[in-house]
C-alpha cells in the first residue's frame, strides 16, 4: 500500500461513523469532500482548488444586528473549513510547486499561517528566535515550509510578469482584481522585510541533520480531536509523512541559492553563497537521485543557475575559469574589452557551443549600452550582430531583423568584416554540402539585395564566393546585376530581395516600447515617445509596464492632462524617478525629476509644486545615504527647505504623507529640537500627526536633563502613545442575553495607527530620540497588571506609573512593538549597553535564558573593553545580576550561580550554597573554583566535598582558599583587586561560552 493510500485509509478509519457534537451541515461537508475529492483517481474540481473554496468560506466576514461588518467568527464551522483546507494540502504532500502554481499569494499565505497555528507555533514569535532542534518534528517542518515559501515568493516576484490583455471592463471584477493585487503587494512587502530572518531560519535548518515529519490527513485528524482524546502521538518523532534530512537539505539549499542569486544583482559577493548552495544541491541530487516523496527540483534550471554562478564568480586571473566561453564573455563585458568579445563570437561560429538565446542576450545588452550614449559601441554591436547572423545562416534559422536594419546602408568596412566572418565560420575542406549551400545562398541573396554594384563586385570577387558558387551561377548573378538600369533611383529598393523588406509597424513599436522600459535617460525617453506617438495615437504608453507606479494622489492630476504625449511623458518620468529612488539610484532619479519639473513648469503650477516636493524628498534620501552616514550635518538650505515644506499652505496641492514623515524624522535626526519645539506653527501641529509627534519627542528630549516637575511634555507624549496603542471596545449582546466585549486592533482613537507610528520610529537614528521612545514603550509594557518580569530602560522614571483604563490598552501589540523597536535600535548601534540590556530583559521575560545571558554579557562587554575594565554599576545592577543568576540556575549551570552570587552588593550565601549542593550541574564545576574570591563560599565547598568524599575536588577548593591574595588580613585594596581580577576572568570565560 502506498503512503498516500495509507493516509487516506487512516483518515477514513479515524473519523467516527456518527457526527459527535457537530451540525449536519459540517459533518456532511467534511465527509463528502474527503470521500469524493480526495479518494477519486481524478477529482473534479482539482484538489488544490478546494483549498481556495474552503478558505474563502472560512474568511467571509460576518454582519451583526446593526449591519456592521465584523471579522470572520472563530466558530466550529470555520475551524472545520480551515482543517479541510489543510487536509487537502496534506493530500498533496505539501508540495510547494503544486500549491504555488494553483494558489494566489494571499491564499497560500493564509493556508501556511493556518499550518503554523495548528502546528503550535506561538503567534507573534519570530521564527529566527526559535530553536528548531528543540521543537516537535511537525512544528519545525511547518516553520521550514513557511520560510521556504516566503523566500520562493520573493524570488518569483522579481521575475517579469506578462500582462494579460484585459477583457470587457466589469467593475466588480476589476475591484476584486485590484484588491487582490494590493493584498499581494502588502504580503510581499512584509515577506521582503522579513527576508533576512527567513534566510537565517533556513541556514539554521541546514545544521539540523535530522529527519522531520510533515502533517498528513491522519495527524490533522488527531490534532482536531478533543484534548483528552490525543495520546501525544502528534508530538512524537514518528507521526506524519517522513522527510529525510538529505531531502530537506537539498530543497533548502536550492531555495537559499535562488534568493542569494537574486540578491547578487545588488551585491556581487553574494553570488559566491549562491554558487555554494547550488553545487551542494547538485551533490545531494547525484547522491540520492532526483525523485522524492516531497519535492522535485527542475534540474535544467539548476544547471543554468550553476553555469551562471560559475561565470559570475570567476576571477580575471583564474585560468581554469577563463577556459569557458561564458566566463570569457562575462570578463570582456565587465572590463570593456569588446574586440576580444568579437573574437570569441567569431571563434564560436566554428564550434557553435553558445546557445542562440545567450548570443541574443549579449547583443541586447550591447545595444542598451549604446543607446545610453556610448557611441563607440555602435561598431561592436554591428560586428556581434554579423557574427550572430552568420551563425543563424549556418544553422538554418531566420535572419534577425536587426541585421537587415544595420545593412540598409552598407559600407566597404562593413562588407569586408562580413566576408571575414563568413570565411572564418566555415571550413570548406571539412564542411558538409548542406552548410556550403546555406552559405552560398546567403551571399547570393546579399548581392541581389544591394544597389551599389561596387559592393556586389566586392562580394562576388571574394575567394569564398568563388569557391562556393559554380561558374555558371556566378556569371548569371553578375549578368543580373549589370542589367540593372543606371538611372535607378538609389532611394528605391528592389523588391526581389527578402532582406530589404522593412519591419512591420508592430515590430518597430514593440522594439521602441522595450527601449522605453529600459531607458533612464530623460531625453531618450522623450524621443522614443515622440516616435511612438507618430506611429499610433491609440495607445496609452504609460500603461505598458506594470512596474511604473505613481501614487494615486498624483495619478489623478497627471491623467487629467489633455495632451496624450505630455501625459505619457510626465507619468513615465515620475514613475521611473520614484522607482530609482526606491532602489537608491539617486543620480538617475534626480535627472528624471529635473526633466519632469522643467516640463510641468510650463503648464501646471500644481504639478510644479508636486515635483519640488519630490525633489526635496530625494535630496533628504541622498544626504541620509551619503554624507549623513558619516555624521556630516546637512547643508543649511536643505534644512530651510524641509521647514518650508512643513509650513507650506498652498491650496489644492496633492501631498504624500511620507514626505511629511521623512521631513519630521530628518529634523529629529539632526537635533533640530528648538525649531520643532518653539517655531512650528500651531495649525501645523493640530493638522499633521507626524509634526505633533515630532514636537512632543523633541520637547521631551530637550527637557530630559531638567528636573522631574518640568516634564509636562513627557506626560503629553505618554498620553498620545497610549491612545495610539489603545483598542476600541464594543459591547455585543449574544443570543443567550450575555454581553460580550469585542476589541478592534489598529483603532482610530489615536492620531495615527500603531503600524504608522512604528514605521515612523524606524526612520529615526538619533540615539537620544530612540532611547526616549524605547523607554516609553518599555514603561507602557511594565504597567501591565499581570506582568511578572519588568524590563529595565534608561530614563524610565519620567513616564507616569499608571493608566486609568488598563483594559483599553492592547498590551500584546505593545510587547511586539518593544521587540521590534529594540531590534531596530540595535541595527543603529549594536554597542549601546542600555539597549542590549532591554533585549536581554525581553529574552528573560519570554523564558529564553541562553539568549538573555548572551545579551547581558554583551552589554557588560561593550562598556568595559571586553571586561578588561570594571563594568559600570548602572549596567550590572543587582536586578541584572539576579536575572543572570536565575538564567544560569534554569540552565543547570549551578557553579556559575554561586560565582554570580558574589557580584551582588550583599553576597547571597543562601542561593550560592543551595546551588553548590546540586550535583547535576551542566557547567565546568570545579574548574570554576579559581574565579571564587569569597572565602566563606570556598570553605563551604571544602566542607561539601569532604562530606561527599570527593577528595580531588576538595583539594581544588583548598588550593583556591590558600592563595595569599585572599587572606582576610590583607588590606581592602588588595582584596578588591583580587575580586576584580577574578570577576574579569570569569566574565570573559562566560562570554566565550555564550557568544
Amino acid at each position: 500500500m502506498s503512503a498516500e493510500a495509507a493516509d487516506r485509509e487512516a483518515a477514513t478509519s479515524s473519523r467516527p461513523c456518527t457526527p459527535p457534537q457537530t451540525s449536519w451541515f459540517e459533518f456532511v461537508l467534511e465527509e463528502a469532500l474527503l470521500e469524493q475529492h480526495l479518494q477519486k483517481p481524478s477529482p473534479d474540481p482539482p484538489p488544490v482548488q478546494l483549498i481556495v473554496q474552503f478558505l474563502e468560506q472560512a474568511s467571509k466576514p460576518s454582519v451583526n444586528e446593526q449591519n456592521q461588518v465584523q471579522p470572520p467568527p472563530d466558530n466550529k464551522r470555520n475551524r472545520i473549513l480551515k482543517l479541510l483546507a489543510l487536509k487537502v494540502a496534506a493530500h498533496l504532500k505539501w508540495d510547494l510547486d503544486v500549491l504555488e502554481k494553483s494558489l494566489s499569494v494571499p491564499v497560500l499565505n493564509m493556508l501556511l499561517n493556518e499550518l503554523l497555528c495548528i502546528s503550535k507555533v506561538p503567534p507573534g514569535t519570530k521564527h529566527v528566535d526559535v530553536d528548531l532542534s528543540s521543537l516537535p518534528p511537525t512544528t519545525a517542518m511547518a516553520i521550514l515550509l513557511y520560510n521556504r515559501w516566503a523566500i520562493r515568493t520573493i524570488v518569483q516576484s522579481s521575475f517579469p510578469v506578462k500582462q494579460v490583455k484585459p477583457g470587457p471592463p466589469q467593475l466588480n471584477v476589476m475591484n476584486q482584481i485590484q484588491q487582490e493585487k494590493e493584498l499581494t503587494e502588502n504580503i510581499l512587502k512584509v515577506l521582503k522585510e522579513q527576508a533576512a530572518d527567513s534566510i537565517l531560519v533556513l541556514e539554521g535548518a541546514l545544521k539540523l541533520n535530522k529527519d522531520l515529519y510533515v502533517h498528513t490527513i491522519r495527524t490533522l485528524d488527531l490534532l482536531a480531536m478533543e484534548p483528552g482524546m490525543v495520546n501525544g502521538e502528534t508530538e512524537s518523532s514518528t507521526a506524519g509523512l517522513k522527510i529525510s534530512a538529505e531531502e530537506i537539505q537539498c530543497q533548502v539549499c536550492y531555495d537559499l541559492g535562488a534568493i542569494y542569486f537574486q540578491q547578487g544583482s545588488t551585491n556581487a559577493a553574494v553570488h559566491e553563497k549562491a554558487k555554494e548552495k547550488f553545487f551542494r544541491t547538485k551533490e545531494l541530487i547525484a547522491k540520492n537521485g532526483s525523485s522524492s516523496l516531497h519535492f522535485t527540483i527542475d534540474e535544467e534550471r539548476l544547471a543554468g543557475y550553476c553555469q551562471a554562478c560559475e561565470v559570475l564568480t570567476s576571477s580575471s586571473d583564474d585560468a581554469s575559469q577563463q577556459a569557458t566561453p561564458y566566463s570569457q564573455i562575462h570578463s570582456c563585458m565587465k572590463s570593456g574589452k569588446y574586440q576580444d568579445l568579437v573574437k570569441i563570437f567569431l571563434e564560436d561560429n566554428l564550434t557553435l557551443s553558445l546557445p542562440e538565446q545567450f548570443r541574443q542576450s549579449v547583443l541586447r545588452e550591447l545595444f542598451q549600452k549604446a543607446q545610453q550614449g556610448n557611441d563607440a559601441l555602435d561598431e561592436v554591436c554591428f560586428k556581434v550582430c554579423v557574427c550572430n547572423t552568420v551563425c543563424d545562416v549556418l544553422q538554418g534559422r531566420i535572419i534577425d531583423i536587426q541585421f537587415c536594419q544595420l545593412f540598409l546602408k552598407p559600407s566597404k568596412e562593413k562588407i569586408d568584416f562580413l566576408l571575414e566572418v563568413c570565411s572564418g565560420s566555415i571550413n570548406l575542406e571539412n564542411a558538409s554540402e548542406e552548410l556550403k549551400r546555406k552559405m552560398a545562398a546567403f551571399l547570393k541573396n546579399l548581392c541581389l539585395g544591394m544597389e551599389d554594384l561596387q559592393f556586389v563586385f566586392m562580394i562576388s570577387s571574394h575567394e569564398l564566393f568563388i569557391k562556393l558558387l559554380k561558374d555558371d551561377e556566378r556569371k548569371l548573378l553578375i549578368d543580373q546585376m549589370r542589367k540593372r538600369s543606371p538611372r535607378i533611383n538609389l532611394c528605391t529598393k528592389p523588391v526581389t530581395s527578402f532582406y530589404d523588406i522593412p519591419a512591420s509597424a508592430s515590430v518597430n513599436i514593440g522594439q521602441l516600447e522595450h527601449q522605453l522600459i529600459l531607458s533612464v535617460d530623460p531625453w531618450r525617453i522623450r524621443q522614443i515617445l515622440i516616435e511612438l506617438h507618430g506611429m499610433t495615437s491609440e495607445r496609452q504608453f504609460w500603461t505598458i509596464s506594470n512596474k511604473w507606479e505613481v501614487p494615486n494622489v498624483y495619478g489623478n492630476v497627471i491623467l487629467g492632462i489633455k495632451d496624450s504625449l505630455t501625459r505619457d511623458l510626465v507619468y513615465i518620468l515620475m514613475a521611473k524617478g520614484l522607482h530609482c529612488c526606491a532602489i537608491k539610484d539617486f543620480v538617475h532619479a534626480k535627472q528624471l525629476f529635473a526633466a519632469c519639473l522643467e516640463l510641468v513648469t510650463e503648464f501646471s503650477p500644481k504639478l510644479r509644486q508636486v515635483m519640488l516636493n519630490e525633489m526635496l524628498l530625494l535630496d533628504i534620501y541622498t544626504h541620509e545615504a551619503g554624507a549623513g552616514v558619516s555624521g556630516e550635518r546637512p547643508p543649511s538650505d536643505l534644512i530651510s527647505r524641509v521647514r518650508g515644506y512643513l509650513e507650506m499652505r498652498v491650496p489644492d496641492i496633492p501631498l504624500r504623507q511620507v514626505i511629511a514623515e521623512e521631513c519630521v524624522a530628518f529634523l529629529l535626526n539632526w537635533c533640530e529640537n528648538e525649531y520643532l519645539t518653539m517655531q512650528v506653527p500651531l495649525p501645523l501641529v493640530q493638522t499633521n500627526p507626524y509634526v505633533k509627534l515630532g514636537q512632543l519627542l523633541a520637547a521631551t528630549c530637550k527637557e530630559l536633563p531638567g528636573p522631574k516637575e518640568s516634564r509636562r511634555t513627557a506626560k503629553d507624549l505618554w498620553e498620545v502613545v497610549v491612545q495610539i496603542c489603545s483598542v476600541s471596545n464594543q459591547h455585543k449582546r449574544g443570543n443567550d442575553g450575555r454581553v460580550s466585549l469585542i476589541k478592534h486592533r489598529e483603532s482610530t482613537l489615536g492620531i495615527m495607527y500603531r503600524s504608522e507610528l512604528l514605521s515612523f520610529i524606524k526612520k529615526l537614528r538619533e540615539p537620544l530620540v530612540l532611547t526616549t521612545i524605547l523607554s516609553l514603550f518599555v514603561k507602557l509594557h511594565n504597567v501591565r497588571e499581570d506582568i511578572v518580569n519588568d524590563i529595565a530602560a534608561e530614563h524610565i522614571s519620567i513616564w507616569p506609573s499608571s493608566i486609568p483604563n488598563l483594559q483599553s490598552v492592547d498590551f500584546e501589540a505593545v510587547a511586539i512593538t518593544v521587540k521590534e523597536l529594540v531590534s531596530y535600535a540595535l541595527t543603529i548601534n549594536a554597542n549601546n549597553h542600555f539597549w542590549l540590556i532591554i533585549q536581554a530583559d525581553i529574552y528573560f521575560a519570554t523564558n529564553q535564558y541562553s539568549a538573555a545571558l548572551h545579551y547581558y554579557l554583551q552589554a557588560g562587554a561593550v562598556c568595559s573593553d571586553f571586561f578588561n575594565k570594571m563594568v559600570p554599576p548602572d549596567v550590572y545592577t543587582d536586578q541584572v545580576i539576579k536575572r543572570m543568576i536565575k538564567c544560569c540556575s534554569l540552565l543547570n549551570c549551578h557553579t556559575q550561580v554561586a560565582i554570580l552570587c558574589q557580584f551582588l552588593r550583599e553576597v547571597d550565601y543562601k542561593t550560592a550554597f543551595k546551588a553548590l549542593q546540586e550535583q547535576n550541574s551542566h557547567d565546568a564545576m570545579d574548574s570554576y573554583y579559581e574565579y571564587i574570591w569569597d572565602v566563606t563560599i570556598l570553605e563551604y565547598l571544602t566542607y561539601l566535598h569532604h562530606k561527599r568524599g570527593e577528595t580531588d575536588k576538595r583539594q581544588i577548593a583548598i588550593k583556591a582558599i590558600g592563595q595569599t591574595e585572599l587572606n582576610a588580613s590583607n588590606p581592602e585594596e588588595v582584596l578588591q583587586l583580587a575580586a576584580q581580577r577574578r570577576k574579569k576572568k570569569f566574565l570573559q570565560a562566560m562570554a566565550k561560552l555564550y557568544f
